[in-house]
């Protein structure tokens, strides 16, 4: 029996597939590295590859992806970008999000559904 498709199932599904994007943007171990070193402040490129350990050109790729994505902002100063969280539900999310982990850590490491890594499954 075909499903008719109607709006709200449209909608619905779109809706899933940008929370989807959403949380992808989070899902990747540099991007996370780079925010949870800005709840501590504004950082500019530079600090942010001493932190991430990768080059500049990667950094810079997922700055972009953050700030598209409504994670961080920019302010320029001379020649320098410095990137900080854009909002207060942001820095909500990562807060909570730790305090879920901290709560959950022994399960979520049990979990075998779920990889550690950021390959595509």
């Amino acid at each position: 029996m075909a499903t008719i498709m109607t709006k709200d199932n449209a909608q619905s599904g779109m809706k899933l597939e940008l929370t989807t994007k959403f949380f992808r943007a989070l899902g990747d171990p540099s991007r996370l590295k780079i925010l949870d070193s800005l709840l501590e402040g504004e950082r500019n490129v530079g600090e942010l590859v001493e932190v991430v350990g990768s080059s500049q050109g990667r950094v810079s790729n997922h700055l972009a992806c953050l700030k598209q994505c409504g994670f961080v902002n920019t302010r320029r100063d001379g020649k320098f970008v410095y990137y900080s969280i854009r909002d207060e539900d942001a820095l909500r999310l990562l807060e909570i999000s730790q305090s879920m982990i901290a709560r959950n850590a022994e399960r979520i490491w049990a979990c075998t559904r779920v990889s550690a890594s950021s390959e595509e499954d």
